[in-house]
């Protein structure tokens, strides 16, 4: 349980930093020059880089790359909703709830032999 715990929490705080990297300049630096949010969107990269490597090498010992792949995603879309709700100020939609039935069906898909042993 210990590498699923460890690979769920670390690819948590990834995702932090990459939603920042990816869509935090669009708040923060919009009145920049678009090479300077590039070049702090790398800095914040990094450090999510710096999560995400281990968390896929622990990941790796109990998941094959397409759970870890769907994880990623599920924990993503986890992260980018209340981001862009609360920090982006983006108007909450119905199309966030159907996203996530979706990914929440790949996530069954790719983990149910581990589930129900089928």
């Amino acid at each position: 349980m210990r590498p699923y715990l460890m690979t769920v929490g670390l690819l948590c705080l990834s995702n932090i930093f990459m939603t920042f990297a990816w869509y935090g300049h669009l708040r923060n630096l919009s009145g920049t020059p678009w090479v300077i949010a590039a070049l702090v969107s790398w800095g914040i990269a990094l450090l999510e880089y710096l999560l995400q490597v281990p968390a896929n090498r622990i990941g790796h010992e109990v998941m094959n790359v397409g759970q870890l792949k769907i994880l990623q995603e599920c924990i993503a879309l986890s992260v980018f909703i209340p981001f862009s709700i609360v920090y982006l100020k983006e108007k909450p939609s119905m199309d966030y709830v159907w996203a996530g039935l979706c990914i929440l069906g790949a996530a069954f898909f790719v983990f149910r032999k581990k589930m129900f042993g089928a």
